[in-house]
Order: structure tokens, then C-alpha cells, then sequence
């Protein structure tokens, strides 16, 4: 009999019932558990392990640079962003009404750090979310199309329930940069969220982008639906550097 649950489990890919039923059989037996009691702990045993797994896999993908939740922000630091500000945000609701999120400040005051730690919520409510800096989006579509397969990777970007689009104006985006990232926008516009973190002013994209109108195009949809936090403090790094 052993055996043919082994088999069942196997065949239909209850993995955590194969490896768990034993231990919770003798637990329900010992304890007198109601039949129905037991059925409904060994499928939550496996629904929980099947929602873990997914969120591990929603992590690798989504390419974030490194975990750091809310509560290692330090907000008494920083001025233009409160804690209730972002709590707010961590509902997702943002993400449910296709909103964005502009951070705008200079080096060091945790620009990334909020956007990763909103990013780590929307992955663990199962949102499918995808890191990158401007430069390497940039970079990977102009790669796509040179290879003819910039279609697909623009369909690609237009997945994800959130993109976050990192350090926006530390480099000047190389020629139809400014072209590349209108498209991006374009897709998600009023369809999906975007988190951007920048520590240039609107009025410098243009200069960053290389060109004013593009730039303009591009502010127009990503600030529709948008708030925008303009941050300033001192670098939490040059901070950490000088308490060494």
C-alpha cells in the first residue's frame, strides 16, 4: 500500500505529500484526527509548498540585484518619503490600477532599496516582477534587434505585473536610446506598473535620452498614472564608509 501512494503522488506530482504523508499519517493517527481534518492538512501542506516554490521562482526571475525589505529603511534619514508613504504602496493596489512609482533623488539615499523592497512584496503575493538598470534594458534591445527579435522582446517586457527600471540618467543612453525606452513605456502604458529610480531631474532627460522630444514623449505616459518621490539626504554609503 505504501508503495502505491508513493506511486500516485509520483504520477500526479504531489512531491510534498510523497515526502510528508507518512509523518502526517502517524501524527493524524496518534492524535485522532477526523478523516477530513487529515485530507485538509496534507493539501495544505502541498498548496503551501507549491506557493513557495513559485515564489522562489519568481525571485530568480525577476533579477533583483539584492533583498532588502522595508523595515532595514532607514526613513528618519531621508527627507521627501515617509514610512506611511511606501506602506501605502505595499498594498500593491498601485500595481492593480496599472500606476507607476518615480523615485527621483541623488546617490545613496535608497532609491533601489525601496523599489526592491515593493518588488519583494509583489513577489510574494505571486505578482511576476523583473528587475533591470536603464543601461541594461537598453543594451538588450538594441542586442534583440540587431538579431530581428526585438518584437519579442518588447512582448517580453510587457509580461511582467511590475518592471523596475534602475539608475535611469547615471549614463547617457547610447543612440535610439531614448527610442528603445519609448517603447517600453508605450507597452505598459495603462497596462502594467513600472518602478523607476533616477537621480536626474525630468527637466535633464532630455540631455540623458539625447533627445528633448523623446524625452517628453516619454514623461507624458510614465507620469499619467504616477507618484513621483523626490528624495535627498546624505549617502547611506558614504555614511557606512565614514563609521568604518
Amino acid at each position: 500500500m505504501n508503495q502505491a501512494i508513493d506511486t500516485y503522488c509520483e504520477s500526479l506530482k504531489l512531491t510534498t505529500i510523497q515526502s510528508e504523508w507518512r509523518t502526517l499519517t502517524e501524527e493524524a493517527s496518534k492524535n485522532n484526527i477526523p478523516y477530513h481534518a487529515f485530507l485538509e492538512r496534507i493539501l495544505e501542506v502541498e498548496n503551501q509548498a507549491r506557493i513557495e516554490r513559485s515564489r522562489q521562482t519568481l525571485l530568480k526571475l525577476s533579477r533583483l540585484p539584492f533583498r532588502k525589505t522595508l523595515d532595514t529603511f532607514d526613513f528618519d534619514r531621508v527627507k521627501g518619503v515617509s514610512r506611511r508613504d511606501i506602506e501605502e504602496y505595499m498594498s500593491l493596489s498601485f500595481i492593480e490600477q496599472n500606476q507607476n512609482l518615480v523615485f527621483l533623488g541623488p546617490p545613496g539615499v535608497g532609491k533601489t532599496h525601496l523599489a526592491v523592497s515593493i518588488a519583494l512584496e509583489a513577489i510574494r503575493k505571486g505578482l511576476k516582477t523583473y528587475f533591470m538598470t536603464a543601461q541594461e534594458l537598453i543594451t538588450s534591445l538594441q542586442t534583440a534587434d540587431s538579431q530581428g527579435k526585438l518584437d519579442k522582446k518588447m512582448r517580453g517586457l510587457a509580461k511582467p505585473s511590475l518592471l523596475i527600471i534602475d539608475e535611469m540618467g547615471y549614463l547617457n543612453l547610447s543612440n535610439n536610446g531614448g527610442h528603445y525606452l519609448f517603447q517600453v513605456i508605450s507597452r505598459r502604458y495603462e497596462n502594467s506598473s513600472i518602478i523607476l529610480t533616477s537621480n536626474k531631474t525630468f527637466s535633464e532627460w532630455g540631455e540623458v535620452l539625447g533627445d528633448g522630444v523623446i524625452a517628453t514623449a516619454i514623461l507624458d505616459r510614465l507620469l499619467h498614472y504616477s507618484r513621483v518621490f523626490s528624495m535627498d539626504g546624505p549617502s547611506y554609503r558614504m555614511n557606512e564608509k565614514g563609521t568604518n
